[in-house]
């Protein structure tokens, strides 16, 4: 650890105010004294593999974080991180792909903690129609793909209510896990030109449980609502960062489009 690296007290301190609680509930939450979360935060104190952990556990800190904690307190990482590309990871990449494979016709993406794509299945061909080549090739990233303007962005008939949801999910997401690589990403999507804003007269109306993602494709205006599946039980860094992220059909003509694209 070099000299501008952060101490684990600092960590420690970062991450207490990013969740808003006290050292007095902190220490409650995790069984340690008041006194010796204090001297941990101050630098009197190195603490234990299995203090660090146990505070790491009620400020709900992302699995990368609680090794960049160890590390900084002079102990070898807990968890793993392994690339799903490695062999030992087949089992997962078997597995997501029986997942994306169950979900058709529904679109369906593995992506990573960054958002970039790890796998996909075939009817999200529907999404990325007509998008420009050069986007779909190497690392893909969802939501450049979306945002980029060659990508989904003139495709999306209410680009400006879904930019709006999909920023504030990123500033969420950075708020609870600190990611420099969202926070990179976030400013990259901020920084592409916004579409003109089209007429709604024609947007079809959808039960307002979500915000919906509306297309347009070879087969008409489709209709979609997200949803996102985590593992939560994962003590690999990877796989604590993967998400599933279906477009469910919201109306009987996106359904029927989708049905036609997976017969091809």
């Amino acid at each position: 650890m070099d000299a501008h690296s952060p101490s684990i007290g600092d960590l420690l301190r970062m991450w207490r105010k990013r969740r808003r609680l006290s050292q007095l509930e902190l220490s409650l939450d995790a069984g340690v004294s008041q006194r010796h979360l204090s001297f941990i935060e101050s630098g009197r104190s190195r603490p234990s593999r299995e203090t660090i952990l146990r505070l790491a556990e009620p400020l709900k800190i992302p699995l990368r974080e609680r090794n960049a904690m160890l590390v900084a307190s002079g102990l070898a990482p807990e968890f793993s991180e392994r690339p799903l590309s490695s062999p030992d990871m087949k089992h997962i990449r078997e597995m997501v792909d029986r997942i994306l494979c169950a979900h058709q016709p529904h679109p369906a993406l593995a992506l990573d903690g960054g958002w970039n794509i790890l796998a996909r299945n075939r009817t999200v061909a529907v999404l990325t129609e007509g998008v420009d080549p050069s986007l779909l090739e190497g690392e893909v990233n969802a939501l450049r793909l979306t945002f980029h303007p060659g990508g989904l962005a003139s495709r999306i008939v209410n680009f400006h209510n879904w930019r709006d949801h999909v920023l504030c999910r990123i500033s969420h997401d950075i708020d609870v896990t600190g990611d420099n690589r969202l926070m990179r990403l976030l400013e990259e999507l901020k920084s592409y030109p916004v579409p003109f804003r089209r007429t709604t007269s024609s947007t079809p109306e959808v039960p307002a449980i979500a915000i919906p993602l509306i297309l347009d494709s070879r087969y008409g205006q489709l209709t979609f609502i997200s949803a996102t599946t985590v593992f939560g039980t994962a003590v690999d860094i990877a796989v604590s960062d993967l998400v599933i992220e279906t477009f469910l059909p919201a109306d009987e003509q996106t359904t029927s489009a989708l049905q036609c694209q997976l017969n091809k």
